[in-house]
């Protein structure tokens, strides 16, 4: 479902909110403050918390599997070479640069361990991440199974949180380490 302008306008101040307050600073009011509008816009779209979070949490999945979705177009699109490390770099690279985007998902799925519709809502989205970087590694020449996409993307969500912990000049150097080491550890070798 394709969001209203409006609707796109609070939840992305509804990450704003998460990165800077938390989940708990999470209100209808703090969004409409975030957003620049009236008091009761953000309660007129999603009327209660859990539409909210449930929204929230679609919008989080949905930008992130866009991304790898446009990363899978990339890859098929390109003639074959060892490109997925350099292409995943420049991907974890702009999720980098998008803090809101990461503590929003992190905030979110840590929630979805206690609330069964937003880990319903997120394990259909990580199956379709699952899919893509499975048809990515078969793009790439590369050995892949569902169970190998599912380790990468685990890893990859590490990969993240740890990448986001460092400070800002130490990102690039530590990613493309890691992900070369993953991509020769787990991805598997080049099938021809």
């Amino acid at each position: 479902m394709a969001e209203s302008p409006r609707r796109r306008q609070l939840l992305d101040a509804a990450l704003h909110v998460i990165a800077d307050q938390g989940l708990r600073g999470l209100t209808h009011r703090a969004v409409d403050r975030q957003a620049g509008l009236p008091e009761g816009s953000c309660s007129a779209y999603l009327r209660t918390r859990s539409a909210l979070q449930q929204a929230l949490t679609d919008h989080v999945a949905a930008t992130l599997v866009a991304d790898v979705d446009a990363l899978a177009e990339q890859v098929r699109d390109a003639p074959p070479s060892d490109q997925g490390v350099e292409a995943a770099l420049d991907l974890f690279l702009r999720w980098l640069g998008q803090r809101e985007l990461l503590v929003a998902r992190l905030e979110l799925t840590m929630l979805a361990t206690r609330d069964p519709d937003l880990a319903a809502r997120l394990a259909e989205h990580r199956a379709r991440l699952v899919e893509l970087v499975d048809e990515i590694m078969g793009s790439l020449g590369k050995e892949h199974s569902r169970e190998r996409a599912e380790a990468l993307v685990a890893s990859y969500d590490g990969i993240l949180i740890t990448a986001l912990l460092k400070p800002p000049g130490e990102r690039r150097v530590f990613l493309t380490r890691s992900l070369e080491l993953l991509s020769s550890a787990l991805a598997g070798s080049d099938e021809g």
